[in-house]
């Protein structure tokens, strides 16, 4: 598989080896330069339809590694549930109940005023805002 600059860009950015299954789901993350929310079930059904040979196991442990690096944002959506988002800074989420999607707020939909202070000897670490939703 060729690899493809801004993919490899990407990795590298972080101080990642760009391995091949690396850049092929860096290629099916960010590719496109769109945001995205994946699943790691998501992630992994695209890249076999892409032609991708890789376990499920290789892609959960491909996103922990791109989660640790700085380059993914895990959402937890409940206990059993994580989304990993391409876009990393702090923004809200609203999650559909009904088709278990997740989406950003549009921009300035909720503004965070003031984070509220923090006890002595600790600081925030990011700050994640999920809003469900249901159909009337």
């Amino acid at each position: 598989m060729e690899m493809l600059s801004r993919e490899v860009d990407w990795l590298r950015s972080a101080g990642l080896q760009p391995t091949r299954q690396r850049v092929a789901l860096a290629r099916l993350l960010v590719g496109d330069q769109r945001n995205k929310h994946v699943t790691a079930q998501m992630l992994y059904l695209h890249a076999l339809e892409d032609g991708g040979a890789m376990s499920l196991a290789t892609v959960y442990n491909t996103l922990r590694i791109l989660c640790d690096a700085g380059l993914l944002k895990e959402i937890k959506v409940d206990g059993s549930r994580s989304w990993f988002d391409t876009r990393v800074d702090d923004h809200p989420h609203f999650y559909w109940e009904d088709t278990g999607e997740l989406a950003d707020v549009p921009e300035g939909d909720l503004p965070l005023v003031e984070i509220p202070g923090v006890p002595e000897g600790a600081e925030v670490s990011e700050v994640d805002v999920v809003i469900r939703l249901r159909r009337k």
